[in-house]
């Protein structure tokens, strides 16, 4: 076997390799996807997430795994099988994916400003609608989750929630805002908390959809961030900045390590295919 024919094989069982591994990765996100769907009570109870986002990411994650799956075994049918057309398939497919990945990442740094005013007027619409449709509920509580877990208060502050209809119960009433913005940490007695919200208890969330419960509110002159999520989540995003550009950056030039292994097996089938024709 010559050295050219030696690069090849590597070449060829690199490929392979490094796609099966994506393959059964692929297949373990969807698993994964799929479990969370069908044993939404227990998985809720483990992490504290409401029912109507848990079956948002579950979809998300299942169909990953399907993509992951479906690209992983052009990759590995197309370099062991040494069919070009699968191959060509799976370098177009890789090609797409890392020119959108670079166009969502040119937009993403050219448009922040508009980007920043699109969410805003997301989370302020969300807001003003809070609880007003209790079939559709899913923005409200992946907005409550938001508050809880960066520990913050409606966009700005939480004068955001000031004079929503919902969060009153009779005109009487103060202000309130919802439990989400609850911090039960600014006080001895954790039980309050408990009581107040169990879908963010630390025994985690209720078994049952949300919308089934009664509104859950607070006084807004009680034990509640003071600080909007607009600056703790620019926080986020500026203190993880370094490890979303590395993660960006290391599957971008994974996608390029594969799709340089998928055409330089592709254009050299050529030379294997004379060799076979060679020995016939």
């Amino acid at each position: 076997m010559s050295a050219h024919d030696g690069c090849l094989s590597l070449v060829k069982y690199l490929l392979f390799v490094f796609n099966l591994f994506f393959f059964v990765l692929g297949s373990l996100i969807f698993c994964f996807g799929i479990w969370i769907l069908i044993d939404k009570t227990s998985f809720v109870s483990f992490v504290g997430l409401s029912f109507m986002p848990l079956q948002i990411w579950s979809k998300v994650l299942a169909i990953s795994g399907i993509l992951t799956m479906g690209l992983a075994l052009l990759g590995c049918v197309g370099a062991l099988k040494e069919f070009r057309c699968l191959l060509g398939l799976y370098f177009g497919t890789l090609l797409l994916l890392f020119a959108t990945q670079i166009t969502l990442g040119i937009l993403i740094s050219t448009q922040r400003v508009q980007l920043k005013k699109k969410v805003k007027d997301v989370v302020q619409k969300t807001i003003q609608n809070y609880r007003t449709h209790l079939e559709e509920t899913a923005a409200e509580e992946s907005w409550d989750y938001v508050q809880f877990q960066l520990r913050c208060c409606g966009w700005e502050s939480p004068q955001d929630w000031f004079h929503i209809p919902s969060m009153r119960r009779n005109e009487s009433e103060g202000d309130r805002v919802p439990c989400s913005c609850y911090n039960s940490s600014a006080t001895n007695d954790s039980t309050v908390f408990d009581k107040i919200s169990p879908q963010f208890s630390r025994l985690g969330s209720l078994a049952r959809p949300r919308h089934n419960v009664e509104v859950c509110s607070v006084p807004a002159n009680s034990y509640i961030y003071q600080q909007g999520c607009e600056r703790n989540l620019s926080n986020w995003l500026t203190n993880n900045l370094i490890s979303i550009v590395g993660i960006c950056l290391g599957v971008g030039l994974l996608e390029l390590s594969f799709m340089t292994l998928s055409i330089f097996l592709c254009r050299n089938l050529d030379h294997v295919y004379d060799r076979l024709a060679r020995y016939r």
